[in-house]
């Protein structure tokens, strides 16, 4: 082989390879799992799951093509998430997205070194999510649902649209960490609006008929629903029941308001499902959630159902409609 020939060819091979190289990563299929806690068949959960995809889309990411997005869809107790979040971690992927404070813990126990993403919390410093709010140090970032101030707003609504409410029942998810948080800000808002604040736990259908029939008809009573996964999941329930027994309620979803709730106050959780893709993308391109800050909810959206108002023989205040960013008919 002449020399001339040599050179040329180590010449084409060196242009080459570097694009071959190029391309093969460019096509190179990446993972993010996600523990979604909301049966596969709930709108809501699809919303959720649409809005990450779409803003990953937005990126430059092809589902299917160079991205698969995982999907472990239900509800269930502590145990259940965990091995939910296993079955996610099974399939190594480079991100996982955790919905809801219990898949976030679970994540934590279970990997040091997966990048986590979780939507959920009211302290995530407190709640040993990550070391600081700026600067997490660990494999998860996420944002969080919940501000101090919030046990003071949702208790002046709710003696808005009904002054004779003296006594609080918060329908609970024991497991979640984020509901105890807002137990302590209730009760500490509580003396100021003259009322006494109780729990009970409200994870299932049994426990949720329990703790209606304990309310049912009681003149004086309040209630207040926090947001979770798996009360969230059962929003048509405790709509039910809350209007059949004529107990003004907040929820935390616009979503139980459009079922026929009275009223909900929250943050609206499909942006942040939105925001958690742009997260995802920044670690696919190599950032780390050591270094990427938790986001704390600056936006809480009112929205109240005045035909419900009018079920409950209750009037909306024009205070309270006037600071409403939405009126359902």
């Amino acid at each position: 082989m002449r020399r001339r020939e040599v050179i040329f060819m180590f010449a084409g091979a060196a242009a080459s390879c570097p694009f071959a190289i190029c391309a093969q990563q460019s096509q190179q299929m990446r993972r993010i799992g996600v523990v979604m806690l909301y049966p596969e068949n709930d709108s809501q959960g699809q919303l959720r799951a649409t809005a990450f995809q779409r803003q990953l889309e937005k990126a430059g990411w092809s589902i299917g093509g160079n991205l698969q997005v995982d999907f472990q869809w239900g509800t269930g107790d502590a145990a259940w998430v965990q091995a939910a979040t296993e079955r996610a971690l099974r399939l190594s992927p480079d991100v996982l997205l955790a919905n809801g404070d219990a898949s976030a813990h679970s994540a934590l126990l279970l990997t040091k070194t997966i990048p986590v993403i979780f939507i959920g919390s009211g302290d995530p410093v407190a709640d040993g999510l990550v070391r600081s709010i700026s600067h997490p140090g660990g494999n998860v970032t996420g944002f969080a649902v919940m501000e101090p101030t919030l046990g003071a707003k949702l208790l002046g609504m709710l003696k808005q649209i009904a002054p004779r409410v003296t006594r609080v029942a918060v329908l609970m998810n024991p497991d979640n960490a984020t509901h105890k948080h807002v137990l302590t800000s209730l009760g500490a808002a509580a003396s100021g609006f003259a009322v006494s604040i109780e729990s009970a736990a409200a994870r299932n259908p049994a426990e949720i008929e329990t703790a209606m029939s304990r309310l049912a008809n009681a003149p004086d009573y309040g209630v207040i629903v926090p947001s979770d996964p798996t009360t969230n999941s059962q929003r048509k329930l405790f709509v039910e029941l809350t209007t059949r027994h004529h107990l003004p309620t907040i929820f935390a979803l616009r979503a139980a308001v459009a079922d026929g709730g009275l009223m909900s106050y929250g943050v609206d959780l499909i942006e942040l499902f939105r925001q958690a893709a742009i997260y995802a993308d920044r670690i696919l391109k190599g950032e780390k959630p050591a270094d990427l800050p938790v986001q704390l909810p600056t936006k809480f959206e009112l929205v109240v159902n005045s035909r419900t108002a009018k079920i409950l023989n209750l009037d909306i205040p024009p205070t309270l409609l006037a600071t409403a960013d939405e009126v359902i008919e």
